[in-house]
């Protein structure tokens, strides 16, 4: 039975709410929030950088959904759902950040052409987490300054992050990101529209993703990247708790190690393949010889890629 709301931190939604051009309302309210920007500079019109509005069934990414916009000022933001923890995640943020602004310019281009580059990363756990000081709040907004005197320079680049697990606001939000994180959490559970959320543009955003009107082939699409997801946290999860499991053991008997590290290592290359087969369907002999022979430090990275990459063969490449 489909719930009545679809999740919206899965790619198909996300690009159904957030990424189409008859609901670029949703984007600018959603930009506007998490900004925290006054009357005089908020966001009134934006243009999609993506030249497909509608979500590309056949792309599932699990781990990573972004969304590609600038506004009459051209700024550029690139808005993007993080479902999954993976490694050298902070450095991929600014990456992009700075390739999105080193691309602008094409050949013979000038420097003052360059536009202001704004990175809004929605995550689905805590990147800074609360116990480790200094605290960083549920949004986080960062910028350049110098260090001795705070004075503000060199904002041409941003960064926005919204972390939902440090969401405290139960059933009463107040606040605008309050009410975003809110909706990105709870989503999924609801079995009527909340009264929190019951203006606008929660409301609307609601409604776009009511399960009802959505087609078969996106129904399975996004049944598809659900299983592929719990798959990933699942085989991540099996594998530190194997690591520690047999790490206690090789305390005690070191002279087994190699035996348990080979042993642990077949069992993460069949969960590996399992992942591909529902991630991409049926697999070439040659691809799946790849992936029972993938060395030992590449496995949990080929994992995380599978989830983000549109074939089995750009997967295997990126690691």
């Amino acid at each position: 039975m489909r719930p009545l709301f679809a999740d919206p931190k899965t790619d198909v939604v996300f690009k159904r709410i957030f990424g189409a051009e008859g609901h670029k309302d949703l984007l600018i309210a959603l930009l506007n929030s998490l900004l925290k920007l006054d009357e005089s500079r908020r966001i009134v019109d934006l243009t999609h950088l993506t030249p497909e509005q509608t979500p590309v069934v056949r792309d599932l990414k699990s781990s990573i959904v972004d969304v590609k916009c600038l506004d009459a000022q051209g700024t550029r933001y690139v808005v993007e759902m993080q479902v999954l923890q993976v490694e050298g995640f902070e450095k991929r943020v600014v990456y992009n950040l700075c390739k999105a602004y080193s691309t602008q310019l094409a050949g013979g281009d000038d420097y003052p052409e360059l536009n202001d580059v704004v990175a809004v990363t929605i995550c689905d756990f805590e990147l800074w987490p609360e116990a480790e000081p200094p605290h960083v709040p549920m949004l986080s907004r960062w910028a350049m300054r110098e260090e001795s005197t705070g004075a503000r320079r060199l904002q041409q680049l941003r960064f926005v992050f919204l972390e939902l697990p440090k969401y405290r606001a139960g059933d009463a939000p107040q606040t605008p990101e309050d009410k975003w994180a809110y909706f990105f959490r709870e989503t999924r559970h609801l079995r009527a529209i909340p009264a929190p959320l019951a203006a606008e543009p929660y409301h609307r955003a609601l409604e776009v993703a009511r399960s009802a009107g959505f087609t078969p082939e996106e129904w399975e699409a996004y049944d598809r990247a659900k299983v592929a997801e719990q798959d990933a946290r699942g085989a991540l999860a099996f594998a530190t708790r194997q690591g520690r499991q047999e790490g206690r053991a090789e305390g005690r008997a070191e002279g087994r190690a190699e035996g348990r590290q080979e042993g642990r290592a077949e069992g993460q290359r069949a969960l590996l393949v399992r992942a591909f087969e529902l991630r991409f369907g049926e697999l070439d002999p040659a691809t799946r010889t790849a992936l029972e022979t993938l060395p030992t430090e590449r496995i949990e990275r080929c994992l995380v890629r599978a989830m983000t990459a549109t074939s089995a063969a750009e997967a295997l490449a990126a690691v």
